[in-house]
C-alpha cells in the first residue's frame, strides 16, 4: 500500500514534551471505527480479510480510519520508544521501613515478611462461633511443625474435596488441570522435610493453585481455550512459580478462568462455569474465577491470578476474599501468557492480608537480568493499629 502512504506523526523526545497546564500539545482521542457484527457476518468478514485481493484493501481502510497508519505505521520517532513503563526513580528514605534486598532468596524474603508481622498473629481467620474457618499460611506451618498433621494428609483431603466438588451434583469447575500423582509427590517430599526438621520456609507444604494463564509444569497453559496450548507449549515454570517451589509450596494445579481473560463473569464454555462457593447459583466473577473460588471454598489459602482490568480484584470482591494487584514491575511476568502486555500484572488472591504479604514477598522480584526496585516494608502500627504489636508492618508499593 505504498501508493497510498499517509504522512505519519512525528514524536518529539519525551524531554521536549510540555505536559503542563499551558501546553499546546494535542491529545488525539481514540475513536474506534470498525463494523459491529456477530455470527455469520463475522465468518464472512474473516473470509474477506483472508482473501488476497480484498483483504489487504479492507485492512488498509480500517487502519486508515482508526489512525493506525498516522500514529504507528508511518510515525517518526525522534528517540527509541519504551515498550514498558520503565523510568529511573529513587526510593525515598522513610522511618520504620524494612528494605528487602533484591538479592535475597525467596525463602529469605518470606522470613523478612514474617518478621514484620505482629507476634500476636496466632489466630485463625474465622470466628470461634462460625462453622467455617479460613486456615492461614501460619496455621498450616504451625500444624506441620507441631506434628498435628502433615502435608501428605492435607493433600489427600484436598484431592477428596476436589473430587467431591467436581461431581455431577456440585459441578463447581474449580480446576482446568490437576494431577493427583504430582500433588502427592510434592506432599511426600514436604512431609519428609518436616520429619527431618528442615522445612524450607513457612510456605513449605502450603497449597497454592495458579490461574491457567501462568506456566506451571507438568500442566499445559490453555488460557481457558481448547487450542492455545497446542501452539504455545509450557516447557518450564513461570518465574513466580519457581519462586514458590523454592519455598516448598505445593502447586496443586491450574484454576479455571474466563476464556483468554476476556470477560468478568468467569463463564467458560469449554471447562465449565466456576461457581461461587458463597452461592453456587452465582458466578465468582472473572477472569480469575477459579482462583477466587478455590480460596473462597477454603481449598487453598492463597492462589495466583492475573489482573488487567480487575481480573483479580473483581472475583475477589464477589467471593468475599482479598485480591491484590501489585504495581507494574514488582513481579516478573516471565512465563505468563502475554494477553494484555503491561496492563496485566500477576496478582494474589488470599483470605487475609497476612497471607498476601507472605506470598508477595516470595514472588516479588525479577530474574537477575531485570531487577526492579527494592521491596519496602513499613511499620504502620502506631498510626492505624495501636492495639497491635509494634512489629507489625505492611508492604509499601
Amino acid at each position: 500500500m505504498g501508493l497510498f502512504k499517509t504522512q505519519g506523526k512525528v514524536y518529539k523526545p519525551a524531554a521536549e514534551v510540555d505536559l503542563g497546564p499551558g501546553s499546546d500539545e494535542i491529545y488525539i482521542r481514540a475513536n474506534v471505527k470498525a463494523p459491529r457484527m456477530a455470527g455469520l457476518l463475522v465468518k464472512i468478514f474473516v473470509w474477506i480479510l483472508e482473501t488476497r485481493i480484498f483483504g489487504p484493501l479492507v485492512l488498509y481502510i480500517l487502519k486508515r480510519d482508526n489512525l493506525i497508519h498516522k500514529l504507528v505505521s508511518y510515525a517518526e520517532f525522534k528517540e527509541s520508544p519504551l515498550f514498558t513503563p520503565a523510568h529511573a526513580w529513587e526510593d525515598p528514605k522513610e522511618q520504620e521501613v524494612t528494605f528487602v534486598k533484591p538479592d535475597l532468596t525467596p525463602a529469605e524474603r518470606v522470613q523478612e515478611a514474617i518478621n514484620c508481622l505482629p507476634i500476636s498473629s496466632e489466630t485463625t481467620a474465622g470466628s470461634e462461633d462460625s462453622d467455617f474457618y479460613r486456615w492461614t499460611i501460619m496455621d498450616y506451618s504451625r500444624a506441620y511443625r507441631s506434628g498435628e498433621t502433615t502435608p501428605l494428609l492435607v493433600v489427600k483431603r484436598l484431592l477428596a474435596a476436589i473430587q467431591e466438588s467436581s461431581d455431577s451434583q456440585l459441578k463447581m469447575a474449580f480446576f482446568i488441570h490437576y494431577s493427583p500423582e504430582d500433588i502427592l509427590r510434592q506432599a511426600t517430599e514436604s512431609t519428609l522435610r518436616y520429619e527431618r526438621g528442615n522445612p524450607v520456609s513457612v510456605l513449605d507444604g502450603v497449597l497454592i493453585a495458579v490461574k491457567d494463564e501462568i506456566d506451571c509444569t507438568p500442566y499445559p497453559t490453555t488460557g481457558g481455550t481448547k487450542w492455545l496450548h497446542k501452539l504455545r507449549h509450557c516447557i518450564e515454570d513461570a518465574y513466580c512459580v519457581k519462586q514458590l517451589r523454592s519455598c516448598g509450596a505445593i502447586l496443586v494445579g491450574k484454576t479455571n478462568m474466563h476464556e483468554l481473560g476476556a470477560g468478568t463473569s468467569g463463564i467458560n464454555p469449554h471447562y465449565g462455569v466456576a461457581r461461587n462457593p458463597c452461592d453456587p447459583n452465582k458466578v465468582p466473577g472473572g477472569s480469575s474465577s477459579g482462583s477466587a473460588a478455590v480460596v473462597c471454598a477454603g481449598l487453598c489459602p492463597v492462589t495466583l491470578g492475573v489482573d488487567g482490568g480487575g481480573s483479580v480484584r473483581m472475583p475477589a470482591a464477589l467471593c468475599g476474599i482479598l485480591g491484590f494487584k501489585p504495581t507494574f514491575g514488582r513481579i516478573s511476568h516471565a512465563g505468563v501468557l502475554p494477553l494484555n502486555w503491561t496492563v496485566g500484572n500477576l496478582g494474589i488472591l488470599a483470605g487475609t492480608v497476612e497471607d498476601t504479604l507472605i506470598v508477595y514477598a516470595a514472588i516479588s522480584g525479577h530474574p537477575l537480568s531485570d531487577q526492579p526496585a527494592s521491596l519496602r516494608v513499613k511499620n504502620l502500627s502506631s498510626h492505624f493499629y495501636p492495639h497491635l504489636n509494634s512489629n507489625f508492618r505492611i508492604i509499601i508499593i
